[in-house]
């Protein structure tokens, strides 16, 4: 299997395949956050010198009372890492510059990472820092198979690029001819377990099936209709019989539409 991709097995069963992100995507990503982070801070030592003293320069000064200095570096430490924490728990896996870069932080069983794991994977960044600018995390990004770090170790985390969202295409000739004739996925309710019994093989032939149909004779399709009904149709639990023909194209018509959303990837 390619170190990039992930393949999950989640506890309902479903097998789902990601690409883990690898050290570049999350340091540009972490690069962003950081940038973000800057402008908050220099904001929040800003706002809190004016409210008190009135201008920006008193925070140089030796006038500058301790204990702000010492109430705006616990402030920021507390957004700096709360950042991190309540991005990643409350916005489905993904701070700011995770989104912008197309990435997000899942458990490795396919969920949502929970409060706990967020908690525990981002107080352990203050070991992922160590010795100076996260050397020890991104060597472990890096050298690891599914590039974890210490916090996604511990915690059962993984980082994933987020999964592409098929484009809406139009529709082809033979999609207009299922919808002409009412049909929809609703018309062979399967579970999981039902498509698992059919192939790569069966995919095909199908796939060759539906692009043939409108070009062949009625008699020929006919005859195409009830061969191939006869290759699928047992792992369906069913017999051809004297079922009618059109009764069998509408049956492998939308048995393509189901094995089209199980077999047809967008690469």
């Amino acid at each position: 299997m390619n170190a990039e991709q992930v393949d999950i097995k989640t506890p309902e069963y479903v097998s789902l395949q990601f690409q883990s992100a690898g050290l570049g995507s999350r340091a540009a990503a972490f690069i962003i956050d950081q940038i973000i982070l800057l402008i908050v801070n220099i904001l929040i030592i800003i706002g809190l010198l004016f409210m008190i003293n009135g201008t920006f320069m008193d925070f140089f000064s030796a006038n500058m009372p301790s204990y702000l200095v010492a109430a705006a570096i616990i402030l920021i430490f507390i957004i700096r890492w709360g950042y991190f924490f309540a991005f990643e728990y409350f916005s489905g896996g993904s701070t700011l510059g995770k989104k912008m870069l197309g990435i997000r932080v899942i458990q490795e069983n396919g969920h949502s990472i929970t409060l706990l794991s967020s908690l525990i994977r981002n107080l352990l960044r203050i070991i992922d820092s160590l010795p100076m600018n996260y050397l020890v995390g991104m060597l472990m990004i890096f050298f690891h198979t599914k590039h974890k770090r210490l916090g996604d170790l511990v915690t059962g985390t993984i980082v994933v690029h987020e999964r592409r969202k098929k484009k809406k295409k139009k529709m082809t000739a033979i999609e207009k001819e299922i919808h002409s004739r009412g049909l929809s996925r609703e018309n062979l309710p399967l579970n999981e377990y039902d498509l698992k019994r059919f192939n790569e093989k069966d995919w095909k032939l199908l796939k060759t099936y539906t692009n043939r149909f409108l070009q062949l004779s009625v008699d020929d399709r006919i005859l195409l209709t009830r061969q191939v009904a006869e290759i699928v149709a047992p792992k369906l639990g069913m017999t051809v019989g004297e079922k009618g023909y059109e009764e069998l194209e509408n049956l492998l018509l939308v048995l393509y539409l189901l094995l089209k959303d199980e077999w047809e990837f967008e690469l």
